[in-house]
């Protein structure tokens, strides 16, 4: 889906860095994504079955949905003309690491966070996705790594037919909302996923204290 939206970014990034062509643009955002790629590994690696663990506490769920509407609110309007710096790449990285945790969205937290740091909204919008391609990457092949080193992996005919009708209705559905939350975000309408996000929190936590 982001490879869809962002590919002509991405071709543009690859051929930079073959060339090491550091000064062209797509090669100084090719260095800012790994720049901002660092503390989401490490964050990844050192703290991945702590967070991971908050996915059985609901009311750490609600909880972070609140915090997240809050980023998300504030964010609004904040975006200036600025281009992503080696400062909003690692605080936007931090984000992108925290958003392991339940009820945190990532592509919401790590765009909010360069709102805030009054980075341009193209930008923001634009970096948010793309810094989000090698965590996916790194994320699928640890995953795969695991499956096939348990021998979890038995599939059968049927059930690589519903694996692949999935990720075709995946990749259409978040081709869609993509472009949408571009929409929104270009718009400054962004805030209004904090709404969602306190309602669904209170929900959430109104739920646990009581039931």
């Amino acid at each position: 889906m982001v490879l869809t939206v962002f590919w002509k970014e991405i071709v543009g990034i690859l051929k930079a860095l073959v060339k090491l062509d550091f000064k062209a643009e797509e090669g100084k955002l090719g260095i800012l994504i790994a720049v901002g790629s660092i503390p989401t590994a490490l964050i990844g690696f050192f703290f991945h079955d702590i967070l991971e663990s908050f996915f059985y506490n609901v009311l750490v769920v609600g909880i972070a949905l609140m915090v997240n509407g809050v980023f998300l609110f504030f964010s609004e309007r904040r975006g200036d003309g600025r281009r992503v710096d080696y400062l909003d790449s690692l605080l936007i990285g931090v984000a992108q690491g925290t958003a392991i945790i339940p009820g945190i969205s990532r592509s919401g937290l790590t765009i909010a966070t360069a709102l805030l740091r009054k980075v341009e909204k193209r930008s923001a919008f634009t970096y948010s996705f793309l810094l989000s391609v090698p965590a996916v990457i790194g994320a699928t092949i640890l995953e795969s790594s695991r499956v096939l080193a348990s021998n979890e992996l038995v599939m059968g005919g049927l059930d690589i037919v519903a694996m692949l009708f999935g990720v075709v209705v995946s990749m259409i559905v978040g081709y869609i909302s993509l472009k949408l939350l571009q929409k929104l975000v270009m718009q400054e309408k962004f805030h209004l996923f904090a709404y969602y996000c306190w309602i669904a929190g209170i929900a959430i936590i109104l739920y646990h204290v009581f039931l």
